[in-house]
């Protein structure tokens, strides 16, 4: 296999060849990808949410769905049915969406939240059960759902057992004016998601992943994630803080980071890189601190600087 970083690069490149001027959040991308997780794209409409994930399913060559949520959109219709057959006298299964490797979940906060929950098994188990019967997702597997803010009308908010399923949230945010124009010369004629080509398939992503479990972590940050993760919970401005499986999240995507970099180690400000966009969507705010307008970053970046940093030294 190719050098890990090499087969990632080359990725961003093409999918920046669609997304313009967005490599940061390309590059997280790609970490939940090679992490083996799911992806939140939290953003206003419009501003290449969707584009972002035909993209990376393009430029990995993986099967590709689309599931568009809406409000009469019913949980059979994702997970799919067992139907009888008159000519055979059995029930046949017809696999509905999610059963494939990149599934794009867009405006998933438009359907209702039982059928949101039909998500559940799937991100995490890996598998849907429909009629008492088992059926498992092909790999690599990995959920991209994109939502609008839920203050906006026709929004449901996400349970809070589905937000946790995802490894990282990221907001895409309005180009740069200079980018902006950049799209419209490049969408004059036809877009790009149109032309772009595979540049890498799933089994090298598979090598991916299965790499990324061996880039050694310290024990020392082992427990600075846990002790991040604990001051989530102890803040006087959360209600719920983040759970185990946030810290889980916080130390794959840093063991990504590192792999990604060409290294086979993790240092402390990988763990500080990825704490807002590991742990942010993890944390629901109490009311008092709503009032106060104290958001998620502020109460991360507070329990970043409480607690120490793995080998520093106190000065005198």
């Amino acid at each position: 296999m190719e050098e890990p970083k090499v087969i990632a690069e080359r990725i961003i490149s093409n999918v920046e060849q669609v997304i313009v001027g967005k490599q940061r959040e390309l590059r997280l991308a790609i970490t939940a990808l090679i992490c083996g997780g799911h992806m939140l794209i939290e953003d206003v409409p419009g501003v290449g949410k969707t584009m972002l994930a035909r993209a990376i399913a393009v430029s990995t060559g993986c099967e590709f769905r689309r599931i568009q949520f809406t409000p009469d959109l019913l949980p059979s219709d994702i997970t799919g049915v067992s139907i009888f057959n008159q000519k055979t006298g059995d029930f046949e299964f017809r696999p509905g969406p999610i059963i494939a490797q990149i599934v794009l979940a867009d405006e998933v906060n438009r359907a209702t939240p039982k059928t949101q929950s039909a998500l559940l098994e799937a991100m995490e188990e890996r598998q849907v059960t429909v009629d008492g019967i088992t059926h498992k997702m092909p790999q690599p597997f990995m959920v991209m759902a994109t939502q609008n803010p839920i203050e906006y009308e026709g929004t449901f908010p996400l349970p809070e057992a589905q937000v946790d399923r995802f490894l990282i949230r990221i907001f895409l945010g309005y180009p740069s004016p200079t980018d902006e124009v950049l799209v419209l010369d490049q969408q004059q004629i036809t877009h790009p998601v149109e032309t772009i080509k595979q540049v890498t398939d799933a089994t090298e992503i598979l090598q991916l992943q299965r790499a990324v479990k061996e880039i050694y972590v310290d024990p020392l940050i082992k427990q600075y994630i846990v002790q991040l993760a604990n001051a989530t919970r102890d803040h006087e401005s959360v209600y719920l803080g983040a759970s185990p499986r946030g810290s889980l999240a916080l130390f794959r995507t840093s063991q990504a980071k590192a792999l990604l970099e060409a290294r086979d180690f993790v240092t402390p400000d990988d763990v500080k890189e990825l704490a807002l966009v590991t742990l942010g969507h993890r944390i629901i705010l109490s009311p008092g601190a709503k009032v106060k307008g104290v958001t998620v970053a502020d109460v991360v970046a507070n329990c970043l600087s409480r607690v120490p940093v793995p080998g520093a030294r106190a000065r005198a």
